[in-house]
């Protein structure tokens, strides 16, 4: 069974979970995902972006929750969105100051990326974010390759 269906244990499911990283980020933090094309620079852009994010989890089920290492954090969890499952591992990279400067996000299957990047465009088009995510060129330059150059 692949890792991004869960265990199918209801009890598991979690809608609650608020990361207390999110309360520590850096003025220079930077947000990196799977969903996004290029990097968000900055606390008001990961808060925005990671705010609305968070609401799409129709539950979250998680593996791991913790720190990694001496300076980082890491979350594996696995849900569903809009009933398609996603597996997520996420890591938090702290500065000497103790506050967050590095966020990656890791999504899979690609199916389910490609759902969440596009619910993100909609959500974020107009603004100054909606470049971050999944637009009709980078569809064409996927099925036409050299077109992306």
């Amino acid at each position: 069974m692949t890792t991004y269906l869960g265990s199918g244990d209801v009890s598991t499911h979690r809608t609650d979970y608020t990361p207390e990283w999110l309360g520590k980020l850096a003025d220079n933090v930077t947000l990196e995902a799977a969903v996004m094309n290029g990097i968000a620079t900055g606390p008001e852009a990961a808060r925005a972006i990671l705010g609305f994010a968070r609401t799409l989890y129709d539950y979250q089920e998680f593996n791991v929750v913790g720190r990694y290492g001496e300076s980082d954090f890491v979350e594996d969890y696995v849900a569903t969105v809009q009933g398609e499952p996603i597996g997520s591992v996420v890591v938090i990279r702290y500065n000497d100051a103790g506050l967050v400067d590095n966020i990656v996000v890791n999504h899979r299957p690609l199916r389910s990326v490609l759902l969440w990047s596009g619910i993100m465009a909609e959500h974020f088009a107009g603004t100054e974010y909606g470049h971050f995510f999944l637009q009709p060129e980078d569809l064409r330059a996927v099925s036409r390759p050299e077109m992306a150059r």
